[in-house]
């Protein structure tokens, strides 16, 4: 009888998901285990309710984004007694492993789970923000900034042609890499990220020095930017399970734009690609990553690395400890706060 291996997603999706499945199951077919879906991300493990995963299921799939499993933001030790239930659940489907694909979130309650519980468990990464630890790119990253800088591309010509300020604000919770790339990539006069408090002074000089240049000018901000002078008030914001601010409400390309109509008098306009960044067939890029870190992952429960989870780096997929990839989250460094001195 074939070992089986149970693959959940959790988290936010992204596109590279449905791929990533996809490697993972063709690699453990290879391997000689067959796989089963675990619907829902941790809530499916702790409701125990499952899906089939096999090469045939999965052939096209690489094309499609969101996931096929679904995804939860369900925190397992949230709730007394989860925990508790995942590893029923592991034990009744006779698992042999079960393989994570997820962020910071997910892959932390996996680090848990094998650290508490010795859970024979391996991560796979996946954040379209692109903040987790020792991998070089997570899938879902490439396309949602792709999608972004079309977006502020397109934002630029309407200012253009009206001689408006344009602000397009991204996803983003804690780290500022969608931010800073979509404004590199489309050009942009001012980017906003979380990593640094903004600077009105100097924020709103360079608008009105682009502005007096061209006509019109673009601000690129996370929408878990800091900007305290527009009114915004971090205590009134919900929390979800793993006790992060849930931003739909937070509007803070709208708060930014009208700090800037307010400070230059030019006439600014906002606007907001929120989860259409999230969706969408995967670019290439994120089609190749998704199933080489898939592939990695079976890769890793062959040769019963537990606790690890499969990473680029370089150019290379090798297998990384979970704790170091979930310990501290990799946000814009000095590097990149020089690089953004000469760029904006």
């Amino acid at each position: 009888m074939k070992k089986k291996i149970g693959i959940l997603t959790g988290g936010g999706d992204c596109p590279g998901l449905n791929p990533a499945i996809r490697g993972c199951v063709y690699g453990a077919e290879k391997y000689g285990y067959e796989c089963v879906g675990i619907t829902d991300g941790w809530k499916g493990l702790v409701e125990g309710t499952t899906t089939p995963l096999s090469r045939e299921i999965t052939e096209y799939i690489i094309m499609k984004g969101g996931t096929m499993l679904g995804t939860s933001r369900t925190n397992p030790y949230k709730v007394e007694g989860n925990v508790d239930k995942c590893l029923a659940t592991f034990k009744k489907l006779g698992l042999h492993a079960l393989v994570a694909m997820g962020g910071d979130d997910t892959l932390g309650v996996a680090t848990k789970l094998y650290r508490d519980h010795k859970l024979n468990v391996i991560g796979v990464p996946k954040t379209m923000d692109n903040d987790l630890n020792v991998t070089d790119f997570t899938f879902g990253f490439d396309t949602s900034v792709t999608k972004a800088m079309e977006a502020a591309q397109a934002l630029l010509d309407t200012g253009a042609s009206h001689h408006r300020v344009m602000v397009l604000e991204v996803m983003g919770r804690h780290a500022g890499w969608v931010a800073l790339y979509t404004g590199i990539a489309a050009a942009a006069d001012y980017v906003c990220i979380p990593e640094r408090q903004i600077n009105t002074e100097e924020m709103i000089k360079k608008i009105k020095d682009a502005y007096a240049r061209k006509k019109y000018a673009l601000v690129v901000t996370s929408e878990a930017s800091e900007l305290p002078a527009a009114g915004e008030d971090k205590s009134k914001h919900a929390v979800d399970q793993f006790g992060h601010r849930i931003l739909k409400d937070r509007g803070m390309g709208e708060h930014i734009a009208s700090f800037i109509e307010k400070q230059t008098g030019i006439e600014t306009r906002s606007a907001v690609i929120g989860h259409m960044q999230r969706g969408g067939a995967p670019t290439l890029f994120d089609r190749m990553l998704a199933t080489r870190v898939g592939l990695k992952a079976a890769e890793l429960v062959r040769d019963g690395q537990w606790g690890q989870m499969s990473a680029l780096v370089g150019n290379k997929y090798v297998g990384v400890p979970l704790e170091n990839a979930t310990g501290e989250l990799k946000t814009v460094n000095k590097e990149w706060f020089d690089l953004m001195e000469v760029l904006f």
